[in-house]
């Protein structure tokens, strides 16, 4: 019997099999599809962004620079290059279609960041993150199993069982991250509720004829939104249609050229198409994010618009929120009621997104109404003020998970402390373990860390810059538990560390 089986490996299947993995956890993936990879995976349609969140989540494990390089990043957000890095990008994202300047974006005012490695943002595409995290599951040991289809879960209170064809898989626990179209959700009786679509959605590879081009760049027009990509002949149209077309029907040349004529008003003709898909707005949630033994994570709990990339990297967060914390009940070490707060973190994430997502869908209607919210909302972005606010929802920065704590830390994405040995706090979560940094002159913690250790890392000294803070006790995924003063009491942080981590170990 394995610790957990995942069902679906995609990125947030991977990036949670790799959280188990580190925590020495046995675990098996099962993914239907034969083989890694697919053309729509890679590059141009396969691209993606990945948040400042998601980035840091891919630093803290050491996993950062193999994922650049398996992107063939040119362009990145964030800090000022180094010599030999990729270039600093103009734009630092949208919402609805309309673009953020970076230079109006103001990074110091997100709260609590620190410079370090981590960019504010990254463009890879599928296929790069999930051979990242394939060769960081392999050498974890993770055992993928691909050309699996799951046709059935059980479960009693000891363990769960999902068949496929003949093959039984026995687990502790079960995770669904197997996508919009979750087979385990449906197998597990989820309640999946939301809102139905507003268009239908096409992103397409194609070659266009003459020198009819359509402009690159987002367009917002009075019959829906196109984009252009400069080079790769990427091509994304929002129709709305009410959904009506979305996997009713292949998309073809002539039914593709049609829309985008409609949608872009300008008589361009697709000479040839090379590869299509259709999506769309349709925004639902399941009510509940564990039914007994299984879990659900990523699109498997929670499905919206693409706009604004928010899927994979609320996917990735769930992953790296539910990992330690299901790590942690496999081994017996988990206080009472840990594995809940993945819900009750996660889920309230999950539903601002599905807004923000509707929040866009709304914007974009062709329609007066929404079209003068456009040219307000243009104008806010145009902002100083109101860049920085919609590129904080867009990064992830906003994120702040209610620890009962009034500290302005607790809760928050740990900033990358930096000790005066050169040791960033980056550099200390690799292994997965929760780490306590003691910036008092006493390295008065010492001793009640050594509690847990196994559990959290210690590690004292000087911060370039504390933040005002004497200490912070980080969980493994990198939320800060706990904030002392400069003087920090041990008897708190002793409270902190057995409420995340369990009691501490016999001394």
């Amino acid at each position: 019997m394995h610790d957990v089986v995942i069902v679906g490996a995609g990125p947030v299947g991977l990036a949670l099999a790799c959280e188990l993995g580190l925590a020495g956890c046995s675990v098996v993936v099962l993914e239907r599809e034969p083989e890694p990879g697919s053309p729509l995976r890679s590059a141009p349609l396969g691209r993606r962004g990945l948040s400042a969140a998601s980035v840091e989540a891919f630093y803290r494990r050491g996993l950062l620079e193999p994922l650049l390089a398996a992107s063939g990043v040119q362009e990145v957000f964030g800090a000022a290059p180094e010599a030999g890095a990729p270039a600093r990008s103009r734009f630092a994202g949208h919402f609805a279609g309309m673009m953020l300047d970076a230079d109006r974006v103001d990074v110091a005012a997100l709260p609590f960041r620190l410079p370090g490695p981590a960019r504010e943002a990254v463009v890879t595409d599928l296929e790069a993150v999930e051979a990242v995290l394939s060769g960081q599951a392999a050498k974890l040991g993770v055992d993928i199993r691909r050309g699996v289809t799951v046709s059935a879960v059980s479960q009693n209170g000891q363990g769960v069982v999902a068949r496929a064809g003949a093959d039984a898989y026995e687990a502790r626990w079960l995770v669904g991250c197997d996508g919009g179209r979750s087979t385990v959700r449906r197998l597990a009786g989820f309640e999946f509720v939301g809102t139905e679509p507003q268009f239908t959605g096409y992103t397409m590879q194609v070659t266009l004829a003459g020198t009819e081009s359509l402009r690159p760049g987002f367009h917002l027009t009075p019959s829906g939104m196109y984009l252009r990509m400069p080079l790769d002949g990427h091509i994304a149209v929002a129709d709305f249609d009410g959904g009506a077309f979305d996997r009713s029907r292949p998309p073809t040349r002539e039914h593709l050229q049609a829309v985008l004529r409609r949608v872009s008003g300008i008589d361009v003709t697709i000479d040839e198409v090379h590869l299509a898909s259709t999506f769309t707005d349709r925004a639902m949630q399941t009510t509940a994010y564990r039914r007994g033994r299984v879990l659900l994570a990523g699109d498997a709990a929670h499905i919206h618009s693409p706009l604004g990339g928010q899927g994979l990297n609320t996917g990735i967060g769930d992953a790296v929120n539910l990992g330690w914390k299901l790590a942690a009940t496999v081994r017996g070490h988990a206080p009472d009621g840990l594995l809940d707060t993945y819900a009750d973190e996660r889920h309230p994430i999950g539903a601002a997104v599905l807004d923000w997502s509707r929040a866009q869908v709304a914007t974009m209607r062709p329609e007066p109404y929404a079209q003068a919210i456009q040219a307000v909302v243009r104008d806010l972005i145009g902002t100083r003020d109101g860049a920085t606010y919609v590129f904080g929802r867009l990064s992830g920065a906003w994120i702040r998970y209610d620890l009962g704590s009034e500290h302005p830390l607790v809760g928050r994405s740990a900033p990358d402390y930096r000790l005066e040995d050169g040791t960033r706090l980056g550099d200390l979560m690799e292994d997965g373990r929760g780490v306590v940094l003691d910036f008092s002159t006493d390295r008065r913690l010492h001793a009640p860390a050594t509690g847990w250790e196994g559990r959290i890392r210690y590690a004292a000294g000087t911060a370039t810059d504390d933040l005002g803070s004497g200490a912070v006790l980080v969980r493994p995924d990198g939320v800060v538990a706990w904030a002392g003063d400069r003087h920090p009491d041990p008897e708190e942080f002793a409270r902190a560390a057995g409420r995340w981590f369990g009691g501490p170990l016999d001394r």
